[in-house]
C-alpha cells in the first residue's frame, strides 16, 4: 500500500463548502484508490489575538481540530497569518504547528510520501517537513499560487526554492508549467497533470427547463468565479450591454459584490444582469447546463475548472487567452478564445448565440479529463516518488 498524506490549505470544511470542492474530489478519488491508505491535513490560517476573535474568523475558529470529512481522516490544524506582511510568515508558522502534529500522526500511519496540493504557504513549508520526516514530497501548482505568490516580493523566492528542491511537481496545464519553467523551476522536472469532471454530474439538460427555474427564457450566460477583479466579471457585465434580450447569471462572491451592482444600474441592466451569490457546487450542473454559454474573463487561471464543467454540460465558453484556455478550446464547438474587453467578450459570444454548436459536440471536448485518469496519473507520480 502506498500510504499518503495530502497537505492543503485549499481545502472545503463546513464554513466554506465550495473552497477547493476541486481539490476536495481529487483527493477523495485518491484516497478511493485500491493501493492507497490517505490521511488528509486541511491546515486553516488565523490572525493571532485579538484579530483572531472578529466576526470574520468566528466559523473557521469553531471548526474541528480532527474530523471525519467525507469519510477521509482529517485533520484541521490552526497556524498564525500575520495580516499586513505579504504572507512572509505563513510558510514558517505553517511548519512549526505541522511537525509535531505529523509527528503524532506518523506514530500510527508511517506516511510514505508527503502531497501538497497548493504551492503557497504548502510548498515551501513541506520541504521542510520532508527533510525531517525523511519522505519525498510533490507539490501541484494551481493558479494564483504562481501567479500571485510566486511573484509577491515578499513569498516569490520562497515558492521559486521549493519548486526547484521538491522530488516532485505537478502543474494543472501545459500553460502553467511554462509560468513555472519562467521562474526557474526546471521544466523537466514539472508534470502536467490535468483536473478532472464528473462526467455523469455534469450533462447536457432540457436548457429550456432549466432556464426556468431562474425565471429566464431568452439566451443565458453564466459566469463563474469569485467577485474578485482577476476573474473579470465587470467585462461580462459591459459586454452584455451589447447583447439585447439576452440574461447574465454570475454565481459567486467576494469584495466587488458593490462595485459590479453599481456597474450593472449604470448601463440600465436591470434584472438581466444577476448577482446569485455564493451557490453550493451541487446546484452547478443544473446552472451550467440551462446556459447557451459560459463566460469567463479571467486575468490568470491554471486550468478553470469551470471551464470543464461547462463543456461536459453542452455549453460552449468565451474565455481570455489565460492559462491553459488554449489546451482546452481546441475545436471551434467547445467556444472562442476572446479579446480581454467587452467588445472583444461581445463579439464571440454573439457569435456563438448566432450559430450555437450541438451540445453532444461541446461535450466532447471534456471528455478527455475524466477523474479516473487523474487519480490514476496522481497515483503513479506519487509511488514513482517513493520507488526512486
Amino acid at each position: 500500500m502506498l500510504r499518503v498524506l495530502t497537505l492543503s490549505t485549499l481545502f472545503p470544511d463546513a464554513s466554506r463548502p465550495n473552497f477547493g470542492v476541486f481539490v476536495e474530489r481529487q483527493t477523495l478519488g485518491l484516497a478511493a484508490h485500491p493501493d492507497v491508505e490517505l490521511r488528509l491535513v486541511a491546515p486553516v490560517g488565523l490572525p493571532p489575538w485579538p484579530l483572531g476573535t472578529h466576526a470574520h474568523y468566528a466559523d473557521l475558529a469553531k471548526l474541528p481540530a480532527r474530523e471525519m470529512w467525507k469519510g477521509l481522516d482529517t485533520h484541521r490544524p490552526r497556524f498564525t497569518t500575520l495580516p499586513g506582511t505579504g504572507g512572509r510568515f505563513h510558510a514558517g508558522a505553517l511548519k512549526r504547528r505541522l511537525i509535531p502534529l505529523l509527528t503524532r500522526i506518523r506514530r500510527d500511519f508511517a506516511f510514505d510520501v508527503i502531497d501538497a496540493e497548493f504551492f503557497f504557504p504548502d510548498g515551501p513549508a513541506v520541504i521542510a517537513l520532508g527533510k525531517h520526516f525523511g519522505v519525498p514530497v510533490s507539490i501541484k501548482a494551481r493558479g494564483a499560487d504562481i501567479h500571485h505568490w510566486g511573484h509577491a516580493p515578499a513569498t516569490g523566492a520562497h515558492v521559486i526554492a521549493a519548486g526547484q528542491a521538491a522530488n516532485g511537481v505537478l502543474a494543472v496545464s501545459q500553460a502553467m508549467r511554462a509560468d513555472m519553467a519562467a521562474l526557474g523551476i526546471p521544466a523537466d522536472t514539472i508534470r502536467v497533470h490535468h483536473t478532472g469532471v464528473d462526467l455523469d454530474r455534469f450533462a447536457p439538460r432540457d436548457r429550456v427547463a432549466a432556464k426556468a427555474a431562474y425565471g429566464v427564457t431568452g439566451p443565458l450566460i453564466v459566469s463563474l468565479g469569485a467577485l474578485i477583479p482577476r476573474k473579470g466579471h465587470d467585462i461580462v457585465i459591459a459586454a452584455l450591454a451589447a447583447l439585447p434580450g439576452a440574461t447574465l447569471l454570475i454565481a459567486g462572491e467576494g469584495p466587488d459584490r458593490a462595485a459590479l451592482t453599481a456597474q450593472i444600474a449604470a448601463l440600465g441592466l436591470g434584472d438581466r444582469a444577476r448577482l446569485l451569490g455564493s451557490v453550493p457546487h451541487a446546484d452547478l450542473p443544473a446552472l451550467l447546463g440551462g446556459a447557451d454559454i459560459m463566460a469567463l474573463a479571467s486575468s490568470s487561471e491554471g486550468l478553470a475548472n469551470a471551464w470543464v464543467e461547462a463543456l461536459a454540460c453542452g455549453t460552449p465558453i468565451v474565455v481570455t487567452d489565460a492559462g491553459g484556455a488554449g489546451e482546452v478550446v481546441t475545436d471551434p464547438a467547445y467556444g472562442r478564445i476572446a479579446q480581454r474587453s467587452a467588445e472583444g467578450f461581445a463579439a464571440a459570444i454573439a457569435e456563438l448565440l448566432a450559430d450555437p454548436p450541438a451540445p453532444d459536440a461541446v461535450r466532447r471536448g471534456a471528455e478527455r479529463f475524466t477523474w479516473e485518469a487523474n487519480t490514476a496519473a496522481l497515483y503513479e507520480h506519487l509511488a514513482g516518488l517513493v520507488r526512486t
